[in-house]
């Protein structure tokens, strides 16, 4: 707290041994931050979140209530609102992914946003498959994307769509 970083009710907030924190990191009540987290400057952690092994670059919001499983990378100005978890996947620059959404084993490219109740179904009864979201993509709401698959940049997937090639 004296090198920057504002923890709102710190008796809540619970930090790894090896929790990496820049200056002008706000984090929020009741967050559990495990190990191998890494948060640059100028991030606003909300209340309620679980977060493992992962970089989290400048100026991102999260929460409340995100899971950020292990294997993350998280890049610059993303938000990641209430109720998205996110697994082993990579979240490029300014993408958004605002709430009730599962991304596992994901890449999402820049400027994307990812709409309300998608989920990557990663995993087929046998192996864990990668999605790719490129540059610009628009996901509708309640979209499953069915890997392995691709989106290619610019995509504009509808609300409700079952994505399998």
């Amino acid at each position: 707290m004296t090198s920057g970083v504002t923890l709102i009710s710190p008796e809540t907030i619970f930090l790894s041994y090896d929790t990496s924190i820049n200056k002008d990191v706000q984090i929020g009540p009741n967050n559990y931050i495990g190990p191998g987290v890494v948060i640059k400057s100028d991030v606003i952690i909300s209340n309620n979140c679980s977060i493992e092994k992962t970089y989290i670059d400048s100026n991102t919001v999260l929460g409340p209530f995100c899971r950020l499983r292990n294997g993350n990378k998280i890049g610059k100005n993303v938000k990641i609102g209430n109720f998205v978890e996110v697994k082993n996947s990579n979240i490029g620059n300014f993408s958004k992914l605002n709430h009730l959404t599962y991304i596992g084993d994901t890449q999402i490219g820049t400027h994307s946003n990812i709409g309300a109740g998608t989920i990557t179904c990663n995993y087929d009864g046998k192996n864990k498959n990668k999605t790719f979201i490129e540059d610009n993509v628009f996901i509708g709401s309640n979209c499953s994307l069915v890997a392995p698959v691709t989106i290619k940049s610019g995509s504009f997937v509808a609300a409700g769509s079952t994505i399998t090639k």
